[in-house]
């Protein structure tokens, strides 16, 4: 074989054109998923006879509109997941996936679950409006997932931190856009991973840090300890709490003082110790 057959051989064995040729769904899959991608070729692609090859298309940021307005009507509930979570997403699109009532069973929570609309609330260009529908809806994961969302209104947001389920509020608490006042209310939750989540939320403020200092839970306290929004007071009185995984969060928190560090140095659990001196050095 000649050294230019060689290089052409070797060009089209890396051609997306070629490869979204292949008769292994698993090679135009990867074509589907590549940033590299043409548009083109994703247009091709779009039409695949496998969904898993379309989904990928559906995924991917390059994905024309039209290969997406396309694709949100697809047969594949997976396939029009993955175009909700599009960041190129049109919010036509979304409005009308907001209402997609495919369901998936869960077999680790024994129930079904609405992954189009659960992906549509979670979608970085899904408008307020179609939000706040989704955070009214009657499944509670949906309402979860609208809670994770940071374009979430204030006033969702605001009727959410009482929401039954406790998945929503530990999303709220979660969530970057969550107001003040709403992490003070949720720092007092019945349940105790909702107090975590605030604990650790780096917006939550100091008066609510300060009460969390003395919640019941030590695994509280070592999500308090882990926020690096936390004064160093507060981070030398829990570098005296009786479990190690508090003390070593304490050890590894950038506020932590000096004078604390080299206390904790000498902890009698190694993996304290090995934090402080990673510290002091």
């Amino acid at each position: 074989m000649s050294e230019q057959s060689a290089e052409k051989k070797e060009k089209n064995g890396n051609d997306p054109e070629e490869l979204a040729r292949a008769w292994d769904w698993h090679v135009r899959r990867k074509v589907a998923w590549s940033a590299e991608t043409p548009e083109k070729v994703l247009d091709q692609l779009s039409r695949d006879g496998v969904q898993w090859v379309r989904e990928a298309v559906a995924g991917n940021a390059r994905a024309s509109p039209q290969a997406l307005t396309r694709l949100a009507e697809d047969s594949s509930g997976y396939v029009r997941a993955a175009v909700a979570l599009n960041s190129r997403a049109a919010e036509e699109i979304l409005e009308m996936l907001a209402a997609d009532e495919m369901v998936d069973y869960d077999s680790t929570l024994h129930k079904n679950r609405y992954l189009v609309k659960e992906a549509t609330a979670k979608s970085p260009r899904v408008n307020s409006r179609t939000l706040a529908y989704l955070a009214r809806d009657a499944d509670d994961h949906v309402r979860a997932a609208a809670a994770s969302n940071p374009l979430l209104p204030v006033e969702s947001m605001s009727r959410m931190v009482k929401d039954i389920f406790w998945e929503v509020r530990n999303n709220i608490a979660k969530n970057p856009s969550t107001p003040e006042d709403l992490l003070v209310y949720l720092s007092a939750d019945r349940i105790m991973d909702v107090r975590m989540t605030a604990a650790q939320n780096p917006r939550t403020p100091a008066q609510s840090l300060a009460a969390l200092a003395a919640d019941k839970s030590w695994e509280v306290k070592e999500a308090l300890a882990r926020n690096a929004s936390l004064d160093g007071r507060t981070l030398d009185e829990l570098s005296g709490h009786w479990s190690w995984m508090v003390r070593a969060a304490v050890a590894e928190n950038p506020n932590t003082p000096v004078e604390t560090l080299k206390r904790l140095a000498g902890d009698q659990d190694q993996s304290v110790q090995k934090a402080a001196r990673g510290r002091t050095r």
